[in-house]
């Protein structure tokens, strides 16, 4: 089944994320967590991607065990920036050979050292959705970015090349994190207007730990509103407290995008399932309403 077919259906579709291990010695402790958030029922989880080797074969094999062995819808990610052309040909084949129907296409991070652009490679997510689709029937997402992407100046070119991705094939989007929902309406506001009509995945990641805020930034850029910043000094200091702290926050901001009338939620729990079953917790009832 494709993810924009269950993203279409009524209800609330509730998504997590694992990452694969870097060395084939971790795999077990992954599919061991991965097992554990499948008993959540989830609408699919998705797998993250790692350049070369074992972990971008493992994205797959983990993938393959969600859909067959779990029963629950995968959705595996590919990145292109550290790739060629024909690898990243190879590795869409190989998806396609375990029978994975949905793939989130990204540019990815450029390796450190990288001459970038490179001529053997696609400069552009766009770029990458067009080669997925020269594949086979995929169910296509991609990112995006309520706050601007980290890379883009203005705005407005930023939705503007999110257009354009989106009109090369993509079916739906998930943001990249934010911690202030008044961000996520603002965005969806904006590109409504711009004409991107596809569902768009709100991304929620619960920042436990007061190292896990300050990678957050690094990656994305995010602005912590001043409440959190207010848990972060009052908490930050007791791993307990914190990550209990980072839970509760992580399920307001769902509980507000609910009642608000998004139904469609991403979760970025990654490889912790116990901070994946504390929020479904947490919204036992209320994912029934």
């Amino acid at each position: 089944m494709k993810i924009i077919d269950k993203l279409n259906q009524k209800g609330i579709h509730i998504s997590f994320e694992v990452f694969p291990p870097k060395t084939d010695a971790g795999f077990a402790n992954v599919q061991r967590a991965t097992d554990e958030i499948a008993k959540l029922d989830p609408s699919y989880i998705s797998v993250t991607y790692g350049a070369g080797g074992g972990t971008s074969k493992n994205t797959a094999k983990i993938a393959s065990h969600i859909k067959d062995d779990l029963g629950v819808m995968s959705l595996a990610h590919l990145t292109c920036a550290s790739s060629t052309k024909e690898e990243v040909g190879e590795v869409i084949e190989n998806l396609k050979a375990h029978g994975i129907e949905n793939i989130l296409a990204l540019r990815g991070d450029i390796p450190e050292g990288m001459t970038f652009p490179d001529g053997d490679r696609f400069h552009y997510a766009y770029e990458l959705v067009q080669e997925i689709k020269k594949h086979g029937d995929f169910c296509i997402g991609a990112a995006c970015y309520p706050e601007g992407h980290v890379e883009q100046e203005h705005k407005e070119d930023d939705i503007r090349y999110l257009k354009q991705k989106v009109d090369s094939g993509v079916d739906f989007l998930t943001t990249q994190m934010f911690f202030d929902n008044d961000i996520h309406y603002n965005f969806l506001y904006r590109i409504r207007e711009a004409g991107i009509t596809v569902p768009v995945l709100p991304g929620i990641m619960p920042i436990t730990s007061a190292a896990q805020m300050k990678r957050s930034q690094e990656l994305s850029g995010t602005v912590f509103p001043r409440r959190f910043l207010a848990i972060l000094d009052r908490f930050g200091s007791s791993p307990d407290a914190m990550k209990q702290a980072g839970i509760v926050y992580a399920t307001d901001q769902i509980i507000d995008l609910l009642a608000n009338g998004v139904n469609n939620i991403h979760i970025y729990s990654m490889n912790k399932p116990e901070i994946a079953i504390a929020i479904m917790n947490n919204l036992s009832e209320i994912i029934k309403c």
